[in-house]
């Protein structure tokens, strides 16, 4: 528990980006979840990546919940139509961010030789020649540290994949 409760300044900081406003209600919910389903958590992320998702996926509860809906019902219909459309594309918003969020630092946690060839390929969308020649290894080389990384991101990103 008290690792969770080492994170809470990021708690506070996604709360806060997603809902546009500080919550205590989110956050607590938020500790309950985290302390529920400790056993769930898996050491192939950081502690601090899982507890950011499943902020996010409270965040996210929050907005589909009866309690958000009535908050939004007092506004006038035409308003409450805009507000619901908003908050369907606010969601999507969300999750791009945080999965563009966690995908960016692990990758940035791969072995230097092949972060470098997934920032070529996938960032400046440079071809396996053009790195090759960057880097000054052989074409093959460049393919055997892309499918390598690709591998390592594969299994350290699995919880993304509905695993939580």
């Amino acid at each position: 528990m008290k690792e969770i409760i080492a994170h809470k300044g990021l708690i506070k900081s996604v709360i806060k980006k997603l809902t546009g406003s500080y919550n205590e209600d989110i956050e607590q919910e938020v500790y309950i979840k985290t302390w529920r389903h400790e056993g769930n958590y898996r050491e192939q992320g950081k502690l601090a990546q899982w507890i950011g998702a499943v902020t996010a996926n409270v965040c996210r509860d929050y907005f589909k919940s009866r309690q958000y809906k009535i908050q939004t019902m007092q506004l006038n219909d035409d308003e409450t139509l805009a507000e619901i459309v908003v908050e369907s594309r606010q969601e999507e918003i969300i999750d791009a961010k945080m999965r563009q969020k966690i995908i960016l630092k692990a990758v940035d946690e791969l072995p230097r030789k092949l972060r470098d060839v997934v920032y070529r390929y996938e960032f400046e969308e440079m071809s396996y020649e053009e790195i090759a020649r960057k880097t000054g290894v052989p074409v093959g080389t460049v393919r055997s540290r892309l499918s390598n990384a690709r591998k390592i991101l594969s299994e350290k990103l699995q919880f993304l994949k509905g695993e939580l």
